[in-house]
């Protein structure tokens, strides 16, 4: 069974990885490995905010039904 990371720990991971390859003393194939891991980390991330973002929009009503939170635009 695969833990799951905590999107934090992700980040830093993700974080690492963009140092490294900025520091320009990874070589070729080390750098294309990392890249590689990056985009999946980045891909990841990008998935667990989309999540959030909609799990953030939806409001529960007074009737404990969970519905998509909108703004009224005459109280803007």
């Amino acid at each position: 069974m695969e833990k799951t990371e905590k999107f934090e720990d992700k980040l830093s991971s993700l974080e690492a990885i963009v140092n490294d390859l900025e520091s320009g003393e990874v070589d070729l194939d080390d750098a294309i490995s990392k890249y590689t891991e990056a985009m999946k980390i980045a891909k990841e991330c990008s998935l667990k905010l989309a999540k959030a973002e909609e799990h953030v929009n939806k409001i529960l009503k007074e009737n404990g039904k969970l519905e998509d939170f909108s703004l009224d635009k005459d109280n803007q």
